[in-house]
């Protein structure tokens, strides 16, 4: 916080509580009919009162600085973070272009590799596309048998994932995500 806004603030605070006593001694010159005690009350509330706005205007000034201080702050912030993503995004690049250098030739950057397992799928579901019309690719069920989609009949999974023919599920069917 700038001194000036705490300055301000604890001036202008400290002159609205000192506004009670001049208040107060006006009421009982009030009560007593004293007009001369009610006018130099009320000139001490004028005095205390101009002095609390003089406060304000100062703690105004203040926040002004401080919101200003603040407002540079946070955009020097943001240069730097500009600034630091700038620099690792050319150091992103730089690597790959030294990766895409050094691979030139040789193999590509990304590379794919076939299971054992997925070349065997890959014969079978050639060989059963190549018999017919019938056979019309492989899928695996729950005991990962490959077999012809043609050949597949509807299956339901209990919850513990066993497979269950359709008539033994019956017209009960329970879904949970």
């Amino acid at each position: 916080m700038h001194t000036k806004t705490m300055e301000g603030l604890i001036g202008a605070r400290t002159n609205m509580e000192m506004l009670n006593t001049p208040l107060r001694v006006y009421k009982e010159a009030r009560l007593k009919n004293d007009t001369a005690m009610m006018e130099r009350a009320m000139g001490y509330m004028g005095d205390f009162h101009e002095d609390a706005y003089e406060y304000k205007k100062e703690a105004d000034e203040g926040m002004k600085q401080d919101a200003e201080e603040t407002r540079k702050i946070a955009e020097k912030q943001r240069e730097e973070m500009i600034q630091n993503r700038r620099e690792e995004r050319e150091e992103q690049q730089k690597k790959l272009e030294e990766e895409r250098k050094e691979n030139k030739g040789d193999q590509p950057v990304d590379t794919v590799e076939i299971s054992e397992d997925g070349k065997v799928l890959l014969k079978e579901n050639t060989q059963t596309a190549e018999a017919g019309p019938e056979t019309d690719g492989v899928d695996l069920d729950a005991g990962a048998q490959a077999r012809p989609k043609a050949d597949l009949e509807p299956v339901f999974y209990s919850s513990a994932g066993e497979v269950k023919p359709t008539e033994d599920a019956g017209m009960k069917v329970s879904t949970s995500v």
